[in-house]
């Protein structure tokens, strides 16, 4: 990647929240893709792998690479592998009506069903089915109780709902399925997603631990996992979860329709705050401006469930539909992008960052990190400096959330590219760095370069001795723009 120091200054985001944007049939030009960036503000493209082909995905990859070698500055990247998709198979006449009551039958018999019985191709889900589990069908539209279970089938009766089509999606709440999240078609998305140079692969239908360890073997440090929280057993795991990933995302889609709505809101507060202690980045999703698939304007609940996300101190707010099919992908953009800056300037904002400070460890880093955020204040320094070869120290001042940039250095354009992420994170990728003294003349020069600090202004400097060695954070500086 090259540096161009004539626009480096037009790349400072004025906003701490990270903005992720979905690529799909509307976005995926370099037109639009510049525009996402630029004007939407957006700091991480999602590649979802639910749909398109994995050449139109590389093509994707190549448009980003190219901006991001235009404008100098790191952009993340992450594949969304689908996961196992249960459905049920088709009907003579393509739909059933229902009637609160009606007993169906679902069969492993592949012809098309009737107002009595239809295919549920998945015997493992039959198995795993019992008396009075749910069904939840066509997100959460159709709901059913299990009344009898045979050897290859299961009676279900309808509680709500008015029409079942074909092919409808299947969400069980009530079970763990015996079904490994990775799927043959995963399997392929992954080694071609990790072929493409993706910053992270995103996990889908996490239900338990030992899922997670099955993506890390096959992983195998490749790159880093985000794993997703759409299953109500993967919130019964939910600290192990956090502990064993790279990142986490709350999918509220399809994990609301697993639990009762009223339960999403409290959840995700508590899914931010245990990440944030974690200093795992974490990513808020799904219908946060899902009427901007259709409209220039969002609706004032939608502008304040993003708000919400931001004040619980989210890393980022990912855009799903909105850029991959919608109208009006930069529009939602640009609309997510003045949601997060007009959050930030609320002194209440600031406020909330601050009461909520994570535990920290009996470390000299941890030690090192949090008193830095708190000469930031002492001294109004613009911006928190960490040199850093794994970004381990980054994460550790994102945690902080403090109110200035983090200045990220690396060696490593990988850690550059994924510090995008992570919240009030600006990472340069640069070189020639041998020692401190050469990384605090670099900082301040590539603070003005950057926009990040201006002539007389100070900088908080974090680095270790010996210098470039991972996790030895041990020393703070504080250095002057000249």
């Amino acid at each position: 990647m090259k540096n161009k120091t004539a626009i480096k200054t037009s790349q400072r985001r004025y906003r701490q929240t990270r903005i992720v944007a979905t690529l799909g049939p509307t976005s995926s030009t370099p037109e639009i893709i510049s525009n996402l960036y630029h004007t939407g503000g957006v700091d991480v493209f999602r590649l979802n792998f639910s749909h398109g082909t994995h050449d139109g995905h590389a093509q994707n990859i190549k448009y980003i690479r190219e901006l991001e070698d235009k404008n100098g500055r790191p952009i993340g990247v992450f594949a969304d592998l689908q996961g196992p998709k249960i459905r049920v198979g088709t009907f003579k006449n393509g739909f059933i009506a229902l009637e609160k009551g009606m007993i169906i039958r679902f069969d492993l018999d592949d012809k098309a069903g009737n107002e009595k019985r239809v295919c549920l191709p998945h015997p493992e889900v039959i198995e795993a089915l019992e008396k009075d589990n749910h069904l939840l069908i066509d997100d959460g539209k159709v709901k059913m109780r299990v009344v009898k279970k045979g050897k290859d089938f299961i009676e279900a009766e309808c509680i709500a709902g008015t029409k079942i089509s074909d092919k409808k999606g299947v969400n069980l709440p009530d079970i763990i399925l015996p079904t490994s999240p990775l799927t043959p078609k995963d399997l392929k998305d992954l080694e071609a997603a990790v072929r493409m140079g993706v910053d992270w692969i995103a996990l889908s239908f996490v239900q338990k631990p030992e899922d997670v360890a099955e993506a890390r073997r096959v992983i195998n440090k490749r790159t880093k996992l985000i794993v997703k929280l759409e299953k109500p057993s993967a919130l019964d795991h939910l600290e192990e979860l956090i502990a064993m990933s790279d990142a986490v995302m709350l999918a509220r889609g399809d994990l609301g329709v697993e639990i009762p709505a009223e339960q999403v809101p409290r959840v995700q507060k508590h899914v931010v705050r245990m990440a944030r202690n974690a200093g795992k980045p974490v990513i808020i999703a799904t219908q946060m401006l899902e009427s901007m698939v259709t409209s220039p304007t969002p609706t004032r609940a939608e502008a304040s469930d993003v708000a919400t996300a931001i004040y619980d101190g989210a890393d980022s707010v990912m855009l799903s539909a909105e850029t991959a099919s919608g109208d009006y992908p930069v529009e939602a953009a640009e609309m997510m992008r003045k949601i997060a800056s007009n959050v930030e300037k609320d002194p209440l904002y600031r406020t909330m960052m601050e009461v909520e400070h994570p535990d920290h460890e009996e470390t000299s880093a941890d030690a090192i990190t949090s008193a830095s955020s708190r000469v930031v204040d002492m001294i109004d320094a613009a911006a928190i400096v960490s040199y850093t070869t794994t970004g381990s120290t980054a994460l550790r001042a994102a945690r902080e959330r403090p109110a200035v940039p983090i200045m990220c250095l690396t060696e490593d354009l990988s850690v550059a590219r994924r510090m995008s992420l992570s919240y009030g994170v600006h990472a340069i990728y640069t070189k020639d760095v041998d020692n401190f003294g050469d990384m605090v003349k670099k900082a301040t020069y590539l603070a003005k370069e950057y926009n990040l600090a201006e002539q007389g202004q100070r900088l908080v400097i974090t680095a270790g001795v010996p210098f470039g060695t991972p996790g030895s954070t041990n020393i703070l500086r504080i250095a002057w723009v000249s």
